[in-house]
């Protein structure tokens, strides 16, 4: 067995592009091979639990788990990579804030299942069947993993050491960190792996940003022709930019798309969603109830739009039931 540090990768609930943010370091894997013996990472090559489970604890160097936190099998693997890991980095808006995959906490379980297997469009299932977490097949006991009545970042489960955000990290912050943490020279436990200034300082279009902005309507990306010269918000599309973090090198303001805050708030912000519709809210043109109103009418999904990355993290979290 190599000297070198062992990394290891796990990927929990979300969709599958932090993973694939680890190839787009491009020739800069070829650094990170050659620097880390990678002995675990599922996705990628044959690794099973049981690897896992066999090695010392401790005997990580560094694990990057992406994705939140919606099954027993993710809390059980999350659990069981913290033990054998020195340090845990939560990798990317899901494993970080819980991301888009947390916008199942405004439903219930019940009403997910219900859906799904019985009122979805597409669905055909007249005998309302459902899956069952164990069952026989050829004699043999089969178990499913249950998925939990709250999805969860990783750290309402598990301790972590650091973040590194964005939906997906980018290849030069992902590269910075594993420079860092092969340096030695760690940063106080909890640090955000990214610049702690608003996205707007970054932003291209800075100088373009009015000192007093006055909303008479909000638009969605495809209801107008956007200028690629002026500031979003100018333009009465929302932007998330003055309440999220720098570090994504506005990638999505490049493109001509708002940000969405996938980088989540600065450490100034205890709730970004919260921060950015207040933000909106009073600079609004209109002062009656009914004008106001009509231009909210603009954003016809506000839980989507101020926390379509952290709703498990924000002051919501998720739906109020009775029995809760």
């Amino acid at each position: 067995m190599s000297d070198k540090p062992k990394l290891a990768f796990y990927w929990c609930a979300s969709c599958g592009g932090c993973e694939e943010s680890v190839v787009d370091l491009a020739e800069d894997i070829l650094m990170v091979a050659g620097a880390v013996d990678i002995i675990f990472w599922p996705v990628a090559m044959d690794f099973k639990k049981n690897d896992v489970e066999a090695m010392e604890d401790g005997s990580i160097f560094a694990a990057m788990i992406n994705g939140a936190i919606r099954t027993s099998e993710q809390e059980e693997m999350a659990r069981l990579i913290r033990r054998k890991s020195k340090v845990v980095i939560a990798y990317g808006s899901c494993a970080d804030m819980g991301g888009t995959p947390s916008l199942a906490n405004e439903f219930t379980r019940e009403q997910i299942m219900e859906y799904m297997y019985q009122e979805a469009p597409s669905v055909v299932n007249p005998e309302k069947t459902r899956p069952m977490l164990s069952f026989k097949h050829n004699s043999q006991n089969v178990t499913l993993p249950e998925i939990r009545n709250l999805v969860r970042t990783l750290d309402q489960v598990i301790d972590v050491d650091y973040y590194l955000p964005g939906c997906p990290p980018t290849p030069k912050l992902l590269k910075q960190a594993v420079l860092t943490l092969l340096s030695g020279e760690f940063p106080p436990k909890g640090t955000v792996l990214s610049p702690d200034e608003a996205l707007c300082e970054e932003c291209p279009r800075k100088e373009s940003k009015p000192s007093d902005l006055s909303f008479t309507h909000f638009y969605r990306p495809h209801e107008i022709l956007i200028d690629k010269t002026k500031c979003l918000l100018s333009q009465g599309v929302v932007c998330m930019g003055p309440s999220t973090r720098a570090g994504c090198e506005a990638l999505c303001i490049s493109g001509n798309m708002p940000c969405s805050g996938c980088f989540g708030p600065t450490s100034r912000v205890r709730d970004q969603g919260a921060k950015m519709l207040s933000s909106l809210c009073s600079n609004i043109s209109e002062n009656d109830e009914a004008g106001i109103d009509k231009i909210l009418d603009g954003i016809p999904d506000p839980v989507g739009t101020f926390y379509r990355y952290g709703l498990a993290t924000s002051l919501l979290r998720k739906k109020i039931t009775e029995d809760v």
